[in-house]
Protein backbone atom coordinates (compact mmCIF):
# COMPACT_ATOMS: atom_id res chain seq x y z
CA UNK A 1 0.00 0.00 0.00
CA UNK A 2 1.67 3.51 -0.64
CA UNK A 3 2.26 5.74 1.85
CA UNK A 4 2.86 2.97 4.25
CA UNK A 5 5.68 3.45 7.09
CA UNK A 6 8.56 1.82 5.60
CA UNK A 7 7.85 2.12 2.18
CA UNK A 8 10.64 3.67 0.08
CA UNK A 9 9.81 7.47 -1.03
CA UNK A 10 7.81 7.93 2.80
CA UNK A 11 8.86 10.95 4.74
CA UNK A 12 10.20 8.54 7.44
CA UNK A 13 12.22 6.87 5.40
CA UNK A 14 13.92 10.03 3.59
CA UNK A 15 14.20 11.13 7.14
CA UNK A 16 15.87 8.41 8.13
CA UNK A 17 18.05 8.53 5.03
CA UNK A 18 19.17 11.50 5.78
CA UNK A 19 19.58 10.80 9.21
CA UNK A 20 22.08 7.83 8.32
CA UNK A 21 23.87 10.12 5.66
CA UNK A 22 24.62 12.90 8.42
CA UNK A 23 25.73 10.59 11.09
CA UNK A 24 28.21 9.21 8.50
CA UNK A 25 29.91 12.23 7.78
CA UNK A 26 30.16 13.03 11.19
CA UNK A 27 31.79 9.78 11.20
CA UNK A 28 34.16 10.54 8.63
CA UNK A 29 34.98 14.06 8.89
CA UNK A 30 34.36 14.55 12.79
CA UNK A 31 32.48 17.61 14.28
CA UNK A 32 30.65 19.83 11.93
CA UNK A 33 28.29 22.79 12.15
CA UNK A 34 24.44 22.75 10.85
CA UNK A 35 25.72 24.88 7.96
CA UNK A 36 28.43 22.27 6.51
CA UNK A 37 26.00 18.93 7.23
CA UNK A 38 23.37 21.08 4.69
CA UNK A 39 26.07 21.81 2.72
CA UNK A 40 27.50 18.04 2.79
CA UNK A 41 23.99 16.66 2.66
CA UNK A 42 22.26 18.88 0.00
CA UNK A 43 19.52 19.58 2.71
CA UNK A 44 17.99 23.10 3.59
CA UNK A 45 19.40 25.40 7.00
CA UNK A 46 15.74 24.51 8.34
CA UNK A 47 15.63 20.51 7.08
CA UNK A 48 19.71 19.96 8.69
CA UNK A 49 18.25 21.92 11.74
CA UNK A 50 15.45 19.10 12.00
CA UNK A 51 17.28 16.76 12.13
CA UNK A 52 20.02 17.60 14.50
CA UNK A 53 17.37 18.02 16.69
CA UNK A 54 16.12 14.59 16.02
CA UNK A 55 19.30 13.11 16.19
CA UNK A 56 20.58 14.60 19.21
CA UNK A 57 16.66 14.07 21.02
CA UNK A 58 17.64 10.33 20.38
CA UNK A 59 21.09 10.58 21.86
CA UNK A 60 23.10 9.79 19.04
CA UNK A 61 24.71 13.34 17.98
CA UNK A 62 25.86 16.06 20.98
CA UNK A 63 27.00 19.65 20.97
CA UNK A 64 30.82 19.36 21.09
CA UNK A 65 31.92 23.30 20.96
CA UNK A 66 31.76 26.27 18.89
CA UNK A 67 33.53 27.11 15.71
CA UNK A 68 35.97 29.53 15.81
CA UNK A 69 38.29 31.89 13.52
CA UNK A 70 35.68 32.74 11.14
CA UNK A 71 33.84 36.17 10.60
CA UNK A 72 30.23 36.11 12.77
CA UNK A 73 28.61 34.39 15.74
CA UNK A 74 30.61 31.13 16.40
CA UNK A 75 28.61 28.04 15.17
CA UNK A 76 27.76 24.94 17.67
CA UNK A 77 29.71 22.02 16.29
CA UNK A 78 28.16 18.38 16.40
CA UNK A 79 29.61 15.01 16.71
CA UNK A 80 28.36 11.61 16.87
CA UNK A 81 27.96 10.94 20.82
CA UNK A 82 30.55 8.05 21.22
CA UNK A 83 29.31 6.17 23.95
CA UNK A 84 25.75 5.74 22.23
CA UNK A 85 26.99 2.58 21.81
CA UNK A 86 29.36 -0.03 22.62
CA UNK A 87 30.56 -3.62 20.23
CA UNK A 88 33.44 -5.65 21.15
CA UNK A 89 36.23 -8.30 18.77
CA UNK A 90 38.08 -10.86 20.13
CA UNK A 91 40.61 -12.19 18.32
CA UNK A 92 41.54 -16.57 19.26
CA UNK A 93 44.91 -18.29 18.58
CA UNK A 94 46.32 -21.10 19.80
CA UNK A 95 48.35 -19.44 22.30
CA UNK A 96 45.92 -16.12 23.79
CA UNK A 97 42.85 -14.83 22.96
CA UNK A 98 42.91 -10.52 22.76
CA UNK A 99 39.66 -8.66 23.27
CA UNK A 100 39.16 -4.85 22.47
CA UNK A 101 35.92 -2.97 23.20
CA UNK A 102 35.61 0.39 20.98
CA UNK A 103 32.64 3.01 20.83
CA UNK A 104 30.54 4.17 18.45
CA UNK A 105 33.13 6.40 16.40
CA UNK A 106 35.21 3.30 16.64
CA UNK A 107 37.78 4.45 19.08
CA UNK A 108 39.44 1.73 21.35
CA UNK A 109 38.51 2.18 24.70
CA UNK A 110 39.29 -1.21 26.34
CA UNK A 111 41.83 -3.93 25.62
CA UNK A 112 42.42 -7.40 27.46
CA UNK A 113 45.04 -10.60 26.97
CA UNK A 114 44.31 -14.08 28.35
CA UNK A 115 46.81 -16.34 27.94
CA UNK A 116 45.40 -20.36 26.89
CA UNK A 117 48.10 -22.51 26.70
CA UNK A 118 47.87 -25.80 26.34
CA UNK A 119 45.21 -28.41 25.25
CA UNK A 120 41.34 -27.58 26.99
CA UNK A 121 37.74 -28.67 26.88
CA UNK A 122 34.95 -26.91 25.19
CA UNK A 123 34.29 -25.88 28.65
CA UNK A 124 36.74 -23.67 29.34
CA UNK A 125 36.76 -22.13 25.93
CA UNK A 126 33.56 -20.69 27.04
CA UNK A 127 34.95 -19.31 30.70
CA UNK A 128 37.71 -18.19 28.47
CA UNK A 129 36.28 -16.42 26.04
CA UNK A 130 33.97 -14.69 28.47
CA UNK A 131 36.86 -13.86 30.86
CA UNK A 132 38.76 -12.28 27.87
CA UNK A 133 35.45 -10.14 27.16
CA UNK A 134 34.83 -9.16 30.81
CA UNK A 135 38.43 -8.22 30.89
CA UNK A 136 38.15 -5.56 28.39
CA UNK A 137 35.13 -4.49 29.32
CA UNK A 138 36.57 -3.91 32.91
CA UNK A 139 38.87 -2.01 31.50
CA UNK A 140 36.76 0.00 29.29
CA UNK A 141 34.58 0.91 32.49
CA UNK A 142 31.85 -1.03 31.05
CA UNK A 143 29.47 -3.84 31.71
CA UNK A 144 28.86 -6.76 29.49
CA UNK A 145 25.28 -5.02 29.52
CA UNK A 146 26.64 -2.22 27.40
CA UNK A 147 27.93 -4.10 24.37
CA UNK A 148 25.85 -4.14 21.61
CA UNK A 149 27.44 -6.97 20.07
CA UNK A 150 30.56 -9.10 19.73
CA UNK A 151 32.65 -10.54 16.59
CA UNK A 152 34.84 -13.15 17.50
CA UNK A 153 37.61 -14.05 14.74
CA UNK A 154 39.24 -17.59 14.61
CA UNK A 155 41.38 -19.53 12.31
CA UNK A 156 39.27 -21.72 9.88
CA UNK A 157 35.65 -21.15 9.93
CA UNK A 158 32.23 -22.52 11.58
CA UNK A 159 30.76 -24.95 9.32
CA UNK A 160 27.15 -23.18 8.88
CA UNK A 161 24.96 -26.89 8.55
CA UNK A 162 26.94 -28.74 11.69
CA UNK A 163 28.34 -25.64 13.80
CA UNK A 164 31.76 -27.16 14.03
CA UNK A 165 34.92 -25.58 13.35
CA UNK A 166 36.70 -26.71 10.37
CA UNK A 167 39.95 -26.19 9.00
CA UNK A 168 41.73 -25.45 12.54
CA UNK A 169 42.43 -28.52 13.82
CA UNK A 170 45.27 -26.96 15.61
CA UNK A 171 42.97 -24.61 18.04
CA UNK A 172 42.00 -27.38 20.92
CA UNK A 173 38.76 -27.12 22.79
CA UNK A 174 37.07 -25.12 19.56
CA UNK A 175 35.53 -27.88 17.69
CA UNK A 176 32.59 -29.56 20.18
CA UNK A 177 29.25 -28.85 17.99
CA UNK A 178 27.69 -27.66 21.14
CA UNK A 179 30.43 -24.82 21.97
CA UNK A 180 28.87 -22.13 19.68
CA UNK A 181 24.94 -22.98 21.74
CA UNK A 182 27.07 -22.09 25.00
CA UNK A 183 28.59 -18.98 24.22
CA UNK A 184 25.29 -17.78 23.08
CA UNK A 185 23.88 -18.90 26.33
CA UNK A 186 26.62 -17.37 28.36
CA UNK A 187 26.75 -14.11 26.30
CA UNK A 188 23.58 -11.53 26.48
CA UNK A 189 24.24 -9.65 23.36
CA UNK A 190 24.63 -11.17 19.66
CA UNK A 191 27.89 -12.80 18.74
CA UNK A 192 29.36 -13.60 15.10
CA UNK A 193 32.72 -15.48 14.10
CA UNK A 194 34.28 -14.92 11.50
CA UNK A 195 37.70 -16.37 9.99
CA UNK A 196 40.69 -14.14 10.92
CA UNK A 197 42.25 -13.53 7.61
CA UNK A 198 38.82 -12.10 6.63
CA UNK A 199 38.77 -9.69 9.74
CA UNK A 200 42.23 -8.81 8.35
CA UNK A 201 41.27 -8.12 4.98
CA UNK A 202 37.98 -6.14 6.56
CA UNK A 203 40.03 -3.72 8.42
CA UNK A 204 42.49 -3.32 5.31
CA UNK A 205 39.40 -2.48 3.15
CA UNK A 206 37.84 -0.09 5.81
CA UNK A 207 40.79 1.43 7.12
CA UNK A 208 44.05 0.28 5.16
CA UNK A 209 45.90 -0.22 1.78
CA UNK A 210 41.99 -1.79 -0.26
CA UNK A 211 40.13 1.48 0.74
CA UNK A 212 38.15 2.07 -2.17
CA UNK A 213 38.69 -1.51 -3.69
CA UNK A 214 35.46 -4.18 -4.51
CA UNK A 215 37.73 -6.91 -5.76
CA UNK A 216 41.22 -7.85 -4.29
CA UNK A 217 43.02 -10.81 -2.47
CA UNK A 218 44.43 -10.34 0.57
CA UNK A 219 47.33 -13.11 1.06
CA UNK A 220 47.98 -13.76 5.11
CA UNK A 221 51.71 -15.04 6.52
CA UNK A 222 51.96 -15.16 9.69
CA UNK A 223 51.62 -18.81 12.13
CA UNK A 224 49.58 -19.84 9.08
CA UNK A 225 49.27 -19.02 5.13
CA UNK A 226 46.10 -18.03 4.14
CA UNK A 227 43.81 -15.76 1.92
CA UNK A 228 40.77 -13.77 2.17
CA UNK A 229 38.84 -12.93 -1.05
CA UNK A 230 36.56 -10.05 -1.72
CA UNK A 231 34.92 -9.83 -4.94
CA UNK A 232 32.07 -7.52 -5.57
CA UNK A 233 32.74 -5.64 -2.62
CA UNK A 234 31.84 -8.17 -0.53
CA UNK A 235 33.81 -11.35 1.27
CA UNK A 236 33.56 -14.72 -0.23
CA UNK A 237 33.53 -17.13 2.24
CA UNK A 238 32.56 -20.28 0.25
CA UNK A 239 29.80 -23.38 0.97
CA UNK A 240 31.48 -24.44 3.98
CA UNK A 241 33.44 -21.54 5.52
CA UNK A 242 36.57 -22.35 3.44
CA UNK A 243 37.46 -20.16 1.02
CA UNK A 244 40.47 -18.96 1.06
CA UNK A 245 42.46 -21.48 2.92
CA UNK A 246 45.28 -21.34 0.49
CA UNK A 247 47.39 -23.59 2.38
CA UNK A 248 46.45 -26.73 1.24
CA UNK A 249 46.68 -25.84 -2.57
CA UNK A 250 49.16 -28.07 -4.33
CA UNK A 251 51.95 -26.29 -5.88
CA UNK A 252 55.11 -27.04 -7.81
CA UNK A 253 57.77 -27.22 -5.50
CA UNK A 254 56.39 -29.07 -3.02
CA UNK A 255 55.65 -32.91 -2.00
CA UNK A 256 51.89 -33.07 -2.77
CA UNK A 257 50.20 -33.63 1.03
CA UNK A 258 47.40 -35.80 1.32
CA UNK A 259 44.89 -36.03 3.98
CA UNK A 260 45.71 -32.10 4.65
CA UNK A 261 42.49 -31.39 7.17
CA UNK A 262 44.08 -33.97 9.10
CA UNK A 263 48.26 -32.58 8.63
CA UNK A 264 46.55 -29.00 9.04
CA UNK A 265 48.96 -28.25 5.90
CA UNK A 266 48.79 -28.90 2.29
CA UNK A 267 51.49 -27.79 -0.50
CA UNK A 268 51.50 -24.15 -0.33
CA UNK A 269 51.83 -23.74 3.43
CA UNK A 270 54.94 -26.62 2.99
CA UNK A 271 56.89 -24.31 0.27
CA UNK A 272 55.63 -20.39 1.55
CA UNK A 273 54.52 -20.86 5.02
CA UNK A 274 56.71 -19.12 7.79
CA UNK A 275 57.79 -22.25 9.01
CA UNK A 276 59.65 -23.02 5.98
CA UNK A 277 61.97 -19.92 5.78
CA UNK A 278 64.45 -20.79 8.71
CA UNK A 279 64.94 -24.21 7.02
CA UNK A 280 65.12 -22.00 3.91
CA UNK A 281 68.00 -19.84 5.49
CA UNK A 282 70.25 -22.71 6.87
CA UNK A 283 69.93 -24.19 3.36
CA UNK A 284 71.57 -21.00 1.76
CA UNK A 285 74.42 -21.07 4.42
CA UNK A 286 72.87 -18.15 6.43
CA UNK A 287 74.10 -19.02 10.19
CA UNK A 288 72.39 -16.31 12.76
CA UNK A 289 68.79 -17.93 12.03
CA UNK A 290 66.94 -16.12 15.07
CA UNK A 291 65.67 -18.75 17.40
CA UNK A 292 62.18 -18.85 19.01
CA UNK A 293 58.71 -19.31 17.36
CA UNK A 294 58.81 -20.07 13.73
CA UNK A 295 56.69 -16.37 12.82
CA UNK A 296 58.52 -14.21 14.55
CA UNK A 297 61.62 -16.01 12.87
CA UNK A 298 60.41 -16.26 9.90
CA UNK A 299 59.59 -12.12 10.28
CA UNK A 300 63.33 -11.70 11.65
CA UNK A 301 64.49 -12.82 8.64
CA UNK A 302 62.55 -11.64 6.31
CA UNK A 303 63.24 -7.90 7.42
CA UNK A 304 66.98 -8.33 7.81
CA UNK A 305 67.19 -9.98 4.30
CA UNK A 306 65.01 -6.58 3.17
CA UNK A 307 68.49 -4.81 4.12
CA UNK A 308 70.83 -6.66 2.14
CA UNK A 309 71.70 -6.15 -1.73
CA UNK A 310 73.19 -9.06 -2.32
CA UNK A 311 74.64 -12.50 -0.94
CA UNK A 312 72.96 -15.36 0.88
CA UNK A 313 70.29 -13.24 2.93
CA UNK A 314 68.97 -11.59 -1.22
CA UNK A 315 69.22 -15.12 -2.36
CA UNK A 316 66.64 -16.54 0.49
CA UNK A 317 64.16 -13.32 -0.42
CA UNK A 318 64.53 -14.10 -3.99
CA UNK A 319 63.29 -17.47 -3.59
CA UNK A 320 60.96 -16.87 -1.01
CA UNK A 321 58.83 -14.50 -3.50
CA UNK A 322 59.06 -17.34 -6.12
CA UNK A 323 57.49 -19.54 -3.62
CA UNK A 324 54.51 -16.90 -2.81
CA UNK A 325 54.02 -15.97 -6.08
CA UNK A 326 53.53 -19.97 -7.15
CA UNK A 327 50.86 -20.00 -5.11
CA UNK A 328 49.44 -16.51 -5.88
CA UNK A 329 49.17 -17.13 -9.90
CA UNK A 330 47.12 -19.69 -9.06
CA UNK A 331 44.69 -17.12 -7.09
CA UNK A 332 45.37 -14.21 -9.74
CA UNK A 333 44.50 -16.85 -12.93
CA UNK A 334 40.91 -17.93 -11.35
CA UNK A 335 39.90 -14.50 -10.01
CA UNK A 336 41.59 -11.86 -11.80
CA UNK A 337 41.43 -9.13 -8.61
CA UNK A 338 42.23 -5.53 -9.57
CA UNK A 339 44.51 -6.08 -6.15
CA UNK A 340 46.69 -8.20 -3.99
CA UNK A 341 47.51 -6.83 -0.11
CA UNK A 342 50.41 -8.47 1.19
CA UNK A 343 49.79 -9.19 5.13
CA UNK A 344 50.61 -10.84 7.85
CA UNK A 345 54.55 -10.55 9.65
CA UNK A 346 56.46 -12.48 7.73
CA UNK A 347 54.89 -10.37 4.27
CA UNK A 348 55.05 -7.07 5.67
CA UNK A 349 58.49 -7.12 7.36
CA UNK A 350 59.94 -7.53 3.85
CA UNK A 351 58.33 -4.13 3.11
CA UNK A 352 58.46 -2.64 -0.69
CA UNK A 353 61.65 -4.72 -1.66
CA UNK A 354 60.05 -8.29 -1.11
CA UNK A 355 56.85 -6.48 -2.79
CA UNK A 356 58.05 -5.71 -5.75
CA UNK A 357 60.32 -9.17 -6.02
CA UNK A 358 56.60 -10.61 -5.70
CA UNK A 359 54.86 -8.49 -8.31
CA UNK A 360 58.06 -9.07 -10.57
CA UNK A 361 57.52 -13.01 -10.68
CA UNK A 362 53.56 -13.37 -10.28
CA UNK A 363 54.08 -11.29 -13.74
CA UNK A 364 55.77 -14.40 -15.34
CA UNK A 365 53.85 -16.54 -13.66
CA UNK A 366 50.17 -15.42 -14.57
CA UNK A 367 48.77 -14.01 -17.31
CA UNK A 368 47.05 -11.41 -15.49
CA UNK A 369 48.91 -8.32 -13.84
CA UNK A 370 47.13 -7.37 -10.38
CA UNK A 371 48.56 -4.54 -8.29
CA UNK A 372 50.54 -5.55 -5.52
CA UNK A 373 50.48 -3.53 -2.12
CA UNK A 374 51.53 -4.07 1.51
CA UNK A 375 49.01 -4.38 4.07
CA UNK A 376 48.62 -0.64 6.26
CA UNK A 377 46.87 -2.16 9.00
CA UNK A 378 49.75 -3.75 11.26
CA UNK A 379 48.88 -3.29 14.93
CA UNK A 380 46.56 -6.25 16.18
CA UNK A 381 44.80 -6.60 12.37
CA UNK A 382 42.67 -9.23 13.21
CA UNK A 383 41.11 -7.49 16.21
CA UNK A 384 40.92 -4.72 14.39
CA UNK A 385 38.71 -6.31 11.95
CA UNK A 386 36.17 -8.37 14.02
CA UNK A 387 35.99 -4.31 15.92
CA UNK A 388 34.94 -2.65 12.52
CA UNK A 389 32.67 -5.98 11.72
CA UNK A 390 31.32 -5.29 15.27
CA UNK A 391 31.14 -1.83 14.64
CA UNK A 392 29.29 -1.96 11.20
CA UNK A 393 26.33 -3.96 12.55
CA UNK A 394 26.11 -2.14 15.61
CA UNK A 395 26.10 1.34 13.48
CA UNK A 396 23.20 -0.19 11.26
CA UNK A 397 21.05 -0.97 14.19
CA UNK A 398 22.01 2.06 16.79
CA UNK A 399 21.15 4.26 13.70
CA UNK A 400 18.33 3.24 12.12
CA UNK A 401 16.20 5.95 12.90
CA UNK A 402 12.97 4.42 10.94
CA UNK A 403 11.76 2.09 13.58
Amino acid sequence: MAGTAGTPGTPRVLRAMNDRAALDLLLEHGPLSRTRIGKLTGLSKPTASQLLARLEAAGLVRVTGTSEGRPGPNAQLYAVHAGAAHAAGLDVTPDRIRAAVADLTGRTVGEFELPTPGRRPARFVVQQVTGALDGAVKDAGLTRADVHRVVIGTPGAFDPTTGRLRYASHLPGWHSPSLLGELAAALPMPVEYENDVNLVALAEQRLGAARGHGDFVLLWNQEGLGAALVLGGRLHRGWTGGAGEVGFLPVPGAPLVRQVARANSGGYQELAGSQALPALARELGIEDVPPGPYARAAAQLVARAADHADGPHRELLRTYATRLATGLASLVSVLDPELVVLSGSALTAGGEVLRALVEAELAELAAARPRLVVGDVREHPVLRGALESALAATRDEVFDTSR
